[in-house]
């Protein structure tokens, strides 16, 4: 499988969409709620991700093609290869004048990602990278780091929220998701995790970096991210890095029982044996079933009946809070809109 031509493709349409940007930003931006106050979106984010597509559906007119900030076309599952873009991962920083975000565009084959460009207008950084292609920083080769203390990049929201109460050793905080799993491909970290679901699109550009080098990124619970899903956003949280890093990791989570959000939980999913007896027998076959479980215990519950009517909200009151944004946030995981307010179910 030769890629050079698509990646050549993927890497001009990344700049491309990134001087938009900055030039957006020279003009000054606007931007709106689009679920909360960590959720936004900019007339940017659209006109990017209308470059980016237009740009691929020139290019590749057989390929499919899912973008965060354009309709979904259900076509796009009969397809074997996918474009999964996000015009920008990290929209709270381009409006606040940070320079954490990025541009991501990626392509998955048969479910696996396998090309990925992450472009950061603000620092002119380019991280591209494809099967058989390597991984390169503005054309320059580059690959996991070999330092032995290992430095674990986590959501700022995530940080300021709960984690700088932990304990665990070798924290960086950052914005982009897209960014950081580039970053781990540049040996600038080592590995990184999300206690919050994401989406498709925040991560395949960087996931395939990962890959490309021999690293990976996956769910919370260990199964692995497949692409171009009915439903493209993922149910819990990930974590993924350099294979050393990622298996250091997993067990320090595991450990300190750090927890994550488990969202259209079911029978199958190992999140379900952190349900009461009586709540597995009640729940069982209920489709919005969404859980925040660490240490083995449920720590907050969220049941969302037909209409996205939330049927029982209960648990501990931090992170009910935080269960409730990430329904709130993934709008239609559960195959309906979940009216969840900001701050939590009342």
């Amino acid at each position: 499988m030769d890629l050079k031509p698509e990646l050549d493709i993927a890497v001009r349409l990344a700049r491309e969409a990134g001087a938009l940007l900055l030039a957006h930003l020279r003009r000054g931006v606007t931007a709106q709620q689009k679920t909360g106050a960590d959720d936004l979106v900019t007339a940017a984010d659209h006109e990017a991700s209308d470059l980016i597509l237009a740009g691929l559906r020139s290019a590749f007119p057989e390929d499919g093609l899912l973008s965060e900030e354009a309709a979904d076309n259900p076509a796009r599952l009969e397809h074997e290869r996918v474009w999964i873009i996000d015009p920008i991962d990290g929209t709270k920083e381009f409006t606040s004048g940070s320079p954490d975000y990025a541009v991501s565009i990626g392509l998955a084959v048969g479910g696996e990602p396998v090309l990925g460009a992450v472009y950061a207008p603000a620092t002119d950084e380019l991280f591209a990278g494809a099967v058989g292609l390597g991984v390169t920083r503005n054309g320059e080769p580059t690959g996991f780091s070999h330092r032995a203390a290992y430095v674990v990049s986590v959501s700022d929201t995530e940080f300021r929220r709960e984690l700088h109460a932990s304990n665990l050793s070798g924290m960086a905080p950052s914005g982009s998701i897209a960014l950081k799993l580039a970053r781990i491909a540049n040996g600038e970290t080592d590995v990184t995790f999300s206690m919050s679901p994401r989406s498709e699109w925040d991560v395949a550009g960087g996931h395939a970096l990962l890959r490309v080098l021999g690293g990976d990124l996956r769910r919370r619970d260990g199964r692995p991210i497949r692409y171009n899903s009915a439903r493209p956003h993922l149910e819990q949280g990930i974590i993924g890095g350099r294979p050393d890093a990622l298996a250091w990791l997993e067990g320090e989570l595991a450990g300190r029982g750090l927890p994550t959000a488990h969202l259209g939980l079911t029978p199958e999913d190992l999140a379900w044996a952190t349900l009461a007896p009586g709540d597995q027998a009640a729940l069982r076959g209920h489709p919005g079933v969404c859980v925040r479980h660490g240490g083995g215990r449920v720590l907050a519950l969220i049941v969302v009946g037909p209409g996205g009517v939330i049927e029982r909200a209960e648990g501990d009151a931090f992170h009910l809070d935080r269960l409730s944004r990430d329904v709130t946030r993934a709008l239609g995981t559960l195959g309906t809109p979940v009216p969840v307010p900001e701050g939590g179910p009342h």
